[in-house]
């Protein structure tokens, strides 16, 4: 068992690694790390600021050696508790390491440190013709780092996938303090077992991820956006079910409730219809052709189940303004309560509309304020339940609690891309059997014996 008492000793013994500057210890400083975009809090005993590998290979030697624990952290966007210090010890914040130390247009990808802000690494890529296409709805802030430790998706996962299908190559420090580097620069890679899958969604449970080589993409010249209103949530859902029919892959395809469309109106005043049970916003990239003809086809689907209201972008300006629409989703219900919890739950696509019916259905049957926004081409959906205070947070769980057996009796997942973390660690059992779990838990103790990587995390 680790201690996670720091004393004066310890405390020097950091600031002789990272320096006095980048050691902080005031309780001032601590409780802004004690919490992240879930709403559970934890004071650390100490916060570093690494600036390269090596530091980090340092720190976790004398973290073994003198028994404290350590949890990675990036921005603190994620919404389910997991870069909290659940058991004190040292935080450990990737936001110095913020550089891009590679980019390499010949063969597409680039390196880039842990603590890199999404947005800005596509600003980066700008003039390049290249980018990058995870686009979470957090990237302004988020870092790279995070998106790794939780294999984030984001609005373009339906047609370019998840953070796993971007990662090239890895640097990670070992909870020994070993460092090593995962993968190749080539897209085939079939030897010996996939450490760089291993890694991305273990939530910082196995090591400390310092460097990541990410693949890049051609960037698309031409984009269309498509808004439709819907009186009838099934309606819209039958729309996304008949799409994904069509053989036609949209970059995105969101979908957004009567409560989020209220939200959001309210907020940014573009002109959205308020009276609409859910609305639908579609993008579509690629050539000015194939953008034209596709953009023909979802618009004939859209029609078809009966949109109160249909817009198609005619420039990049006004494609922006219709995904302010979904962008704004959250920010816009968080102000209606003190407390936004943001749930994450993915079900086959053509189970969407009986799990949104469900959804509404049990947040009435438990007096919560619920809106549901949803990647909805690939059936992950985010209730946002709207709390009067953190002590409410049992009747949200109520919800999931009944919410949770018939997600994974349809063959769906208690989380699609925000992680386990402590949000959803209550959760595990639905979907996970024992026999799982304690695998999980033997392949944890094998890279991390004396469990000083994130304590308290969902495999306790």
């Amino acid at each position: 068992m680790l201690t996670n008492q720091l004393n004066s000793k310890l405390i020097a013994l950091l600031e002789g690694i990272f320096g006095k500057e980048r050691v902080k210890t005031s309780k001032e400083e601590l409780i802004s790390y004690s919490y992240d975009g879930f709403i559970k809090e934890c004071l650390p005993e100490a916060v570093v600021f690494p600036l390269e590998t090596e530091e980090i290979g340092q720190l976790v030697k004398l973290a073994n050696e003198h028994r404290f624990y350590l949890t990675s952290r990036g921005s603190g966007t994620n919404l389910c508790g997991s870069s909290v210090p659940k058991k004190g010890g040292v935080v450990v914040c990737f936001t110095k390491m913020e550089k891009i130390l590679e980019i390499n247009t010949a063969d597409r990808y680039a390196v880039v440190q842990a603590g890199k802000i999404l947005e800005d690494l596509q600003k980066d890529l700008e003039g390049t013709g290249l980018f990058y296409p995870i686009d979470l709805g957090s990237s302004r802030i988020a870092t790279i780092g995070g998106a790794v430790a939780l294999n984030s998706g984001g609005m373009r996962a339906l047609k370019y996938g998840v953070t796993r299908d971007y990662i090239l190559g890895l640097k990670v420090v070992l909870p020994d303090g070993q460092v090593i580097k995962t993968g190749v620069l080539t897209k085939k890679n079939v030897v010996g077992y996939d450490l760089n899958s291993l890694f991305c969604g273990s939530e910082g449970t196995l090591g400390i991820v310092t460097e990541v080589t990410v693949k890049l993409m051609i960037k698309p010249k031409n984009t269309k956006v498509l808004l439709n209103h819907y009186q009838d949530i099934g309606n819209a859902c039958t729309a996304v079910n008949e799409i994904m029919a069509s053989g036609i892959i949209p970059t995105a395809l969101e979908l957004a409730d009567n409560l989020v469309i209220n939200a959001v109106e309210e907020y940014v005043k573009i002109g959205l219809k308020k009276d609409a049970a859910a609305f639908l916003l579609i993008e579509l990239t690629g050539d000015k052709e194939q953008v034209e003809r596709d953009s023909k086809v979802i618009e004939a689907i859209c029609k078809k189940n009966n949109p109160s209201r249909f817009e198609i972008s005619k420039s990049a300006e006004e494609s922006e303004k219709l995904w302010l629409a979904r962008k704004s989703g959250f920010g816009s219900m968080a102000r209606y309560k003190p407390v936004c919890i943001a749930e994450d739950v993915t079900v086959p696509v053509s189970r969407l509309a009986e799990t949104i019916t469900l959804i509404h259905e049990l947040a009435k049957k438990h007096g919560v304020l619920q809106g549901l926004l949803a990647h909805a081409g690939d059936g992950n959906l985010h209730p946002h339940f709207l709390l009067d205070s953190k002590e409410e947070e049992n009747k949200a769980d109520a919800i999931m609690d009944e919410l949770m057996p018939f997600i994974t009796g349809i063959g769906g997942t208690i989380s699609g891309e925000h992680g386990v973390g402590i949000g959803k660690k209550k959760f595990l059992h639905y979907q996970l059997e024992k026999s799982q779990l304690d695998l999980m838990r033997r392949i944890k103790k094998l890279f991390d014996p004396e469990g000083v990587l994130n304590p308290g995390s969902f495999l306790d």
